[in-house]
């Protein structure tokens, strides 16, 4: 079960971690868009919340890695540490992303302040790059903590 669950500890967290990194990496050519092209450009993501299901599983994964790997405490620690990222992820999503979204109706609506809007919909997803990448760190660290038992 051990590498199981390493295997998909760092798969489901790497997985989770590419829609928050694409976005940041397109951060600095949109975030300066005028409203009418910020819109079109945000069509591109229709579908994308598939991509969420990612994140519940970077999650569960990592909790299932720290079970299975409860004889190293050091291990433990680390996958635990990569889930409470992912925690961390969902919260600054339901918090600031998601709020845009409805505000917006996905991007479709065009409301008077979009651009605060805009603004804390690529600052949130540019923070949530940074703690997936964190989280797939944990989880390659814990896994290969763990690769000795």
């Amino acid at each position: 079960m051990s590498v199981v669950a390493r295997f998909f500890a760092v798969l489901f967290t790497g997985l989770a971690l590419i829609a928050p990194a694409a976005h940041l990496f397109e951060l600095s050519n949109k975030i300066g868009l005028p409203k009418a092209e910020y819109f079109v450009v945000q069509s591109i993501y229709n579908g994308w919340w598939m991509i969420g299901i990612f994140l519940p599983l970077a999650l569960l994964a990592n909790i299932l890695h720290a079970f299975a790997a409860r004889n190293d405490k050091t291990a433990v620690v680390l996958s635990l540490l990569a889930a409470a990222c992912v925690v961390v992820n969902l919260t600054i999503f339901f918090f600031f992303t998601q709020p845009a979204n409805a505000a917006t109706s996905n991007w479709t609506v065009q409301p008077d302040n979009w651009a605060a809007l805009r603004t804390q919909w690529e600052y949130s997803h540019a923070a949530n790059a940074g703690v997936m990448l964190l989280a797939f760190c944990l989880a390659i660290a814990g896994a290969v903590r763990s690769a000795g038992d």
